[in-house]
């Protein structure tokens, strides 16, 4: 009896090293939201200066599209930047941004003017009213959202080439055809 409770402190090191390393082989990007698959929620949010329209829950369905927030205040905004603007060229999908958190109701448009808009629609969430409503945790975050206007997919952190190649782009091909 002795020697099993000698053993029990390497048992419970190997446990723990054992849910440790399970957790080592997850991905930190994704995170599960209790959105996926469920109707995107209300929001109705003005435009930013210097356009006409805002952005609100209707406007999404009818066509897939990306719903994107971003503030010019956000690092990993800036890196993302070239990949929105990219697909905005290429006309892959709409895609619709979420002014969150502006210093200033001029920072989102002056940012926008430097650095390009790729942007269909741009609601100013100065309040982190949308923001709350999607479950937002930090910018950048992407979300995909089918005809219906339901969230299928959230990616966290700039959006990539490869995450576009291997996630993003056949699952809104994939929605195209439903």
């Amino acid at each position: 009896m002795k020697r099993l409770l000698f053993l029990l402190p390497l048992f419970a090191f190997v446990v723990l090293a054992g849910y440790l390393a399970l957790g080592l082989t997850k991905d930190p990007h994704v995170l599960p939201s209790v959105l996926i698959d469920q109707e995107v929620p209300p929001f109705d949010l003005p435009p930013i200066r210097g356009r006409e329209a805002g952005f609100r829950r209707d406007d999404l369905p009818g066509q897939v599209s990306l719903v994107n927030i971003f503030g010019s205040w956000c690092v990993a905004c800036r890196i993302e930047h070239p990949f929105l603007m990219r697909i905005k060229e290429e006309g892959r999908v709409p895609l619709h941004g979420i002014d969150w958190r502006e210093e200033s109701p001029e920072a989102g448009p002056a940012w926008l003017a430097r650095f390009g808009d790729p942007y269909t629609l741009i609601g100013d969430d100065p309040r982190s009213v949308a923001a709350i409503a999607f479950g937002v945790t930090g910018a950048p975050e992407t979300f995909v959202v089918d005809k219906r206007g339901f969230i299928r997919y959230k990616h966290i952190g700039p959006l990539t080439p490869e995450a576009w190649e291997r996630t993003i782009g056949p699952m809104i091909e994939e929605l195209r055809r439903q």
